[in-house]
């Protein structure tokens, strides 16, 4: 049977020997703990922030790297609890190639999946999911709000063989879709030229329709003004005599 002990020396083996020495910014402590409540002491322990207002960079490697997801269904799957009702924060992991420096780690190091909450002030309360695709980073068009009680929520993405994927939030589906109509994978299929000019005659064409326009409202309003003018009598000129 797993102990508490033994499950703490794993935790400690696998996160805590990662943390990030990058420098510029300096890095918040972590710990272990099953939080203030909890189910269950032992099977609940995780990852707890212990400094407020501060980065954390910690990372691990996968005990079964992931060289290819070709045919097959990715699933990133972890849990977050906010016990202290943050107003600004973020929850989210991000999936790493093989060719991280953990210890030189830091918010600008290249990721290729980037998943979770993040809570920045009472409107932007949403759940991340973007994609590294040659060299830029892709957001989702859609909007999934995250959870932002003190309670522990479990968040789910699962990305299909077939392009779809799917957005759960304690085994609830909060998003789906096709991954090249939520994400700008492709190029658009219409680009404008900025060196394409419009030919002469054209241009030419379009003046004078212009042109044209205008003077038949000229003639109008001329028209108009003359019917109205012939319409109202005259005003006899009165001057003023000293």
């Amino acid at each position: 049977r797993t102990t508490w002990k033994m499950r703490k020396q794993w935790y400690q083996r696998r996160v805590r020997g990662v943390q990030s020495e990058h420098g510029g910014k300096t890095f918040g402590k972590l710990d272990l703990s099953a939080g203030e409540f909890f189910h269950d002491a032992e099977k609940d322990i995780g990852l707890k922030t212990m400094e407020n207002a501060r980065f954390y960079a910690v990372s691990t490697e996968l005990s079964t790297p992931v060289e290819s997801t070709e045919g097959k269904t990715l699933v990133v799957q972890f849990c977050v609890k906010h016990e202290q009702k943050i107003d600004c924060g973020g929850g989210y992991l991000k999936l790493f190639p093989s060719t991280l420096d953990q210890t030189q780690m830091h918010g600008e190091s290249p990721y290729n999946i980037m998943f979770g909450p993040d809570i920045c002030g009472p409107s932007a309360r949403r759940v991340h999911v973007i994609f590294n695709y040659r060299g830029k980073n892709l957001l989702l068009k859609k909007e999934i709000r995250c959870k932002d009680d003190e309670l522990t929520h479990l968040y789910t993405l699962i990305v299909r063989a077939d392009n779809t994927y799917e957005v759960r939030i304690d085994n609830k589906k909060e998003q789906s879709g096709k991954l090249d109509e939520d994400w700008d994978f492709l190029e658009p299929k219409e680009i404008a030229d900025p060196d394409a000019s419009q030919p002469e005659d054209e241009e030419e064409d379009d003046l004078e329709d212009e042109e044209s326009a205008f003077d038949n409202d000229v003639e109008v309003e001329s028209s108009s003004d003359k019917e109205e003018a012939a319409e109202t009598p005259e005003t006899p000129e009165i001057k003023d005599e000293l």
